[in-house]
């Protein structure tokens, strides 16, 4: 039997920051753009970066992209869901 070998996509270059929101952050978040949790685009539970950082159904996560020709960084915000199977 061979081990397999796990490989920490958020080490990637390709891979922006992403940060899990608190539940502080996230209410303030919704508050801000005056939305709910399901207007913002989703992301699965079981997508590699989800489980890289521990998010979680409910959860929201933060992703920063660096930018080199308009400002120092772009935000984008992703829901946790669960996959129908």
């Amino acid at each position: 039997m061979t081990k397999k070998k796990r490989i920490d996509v958020l080490l990637h270059k390709f891979v922006p920051q992403h940060v899990l929101l608190t539940k502080e952050e996230s209410q303030i978040l919704l508050e801000k753009y005056q939305i709910d949790v399901n207007d913002l685009p989703q992301m699965f539970e079981k997508d590699p970066v989800a489980i890289a950082i521990g998010a979680k159904e409910g959860d929201i996560i933060k992703i920063v992209r660096n930018s080199s020709t308009t400002v120092k960084s772009v935000d984008y915000y992703r829901y946790i869901k669960k996959e129908k199977v």
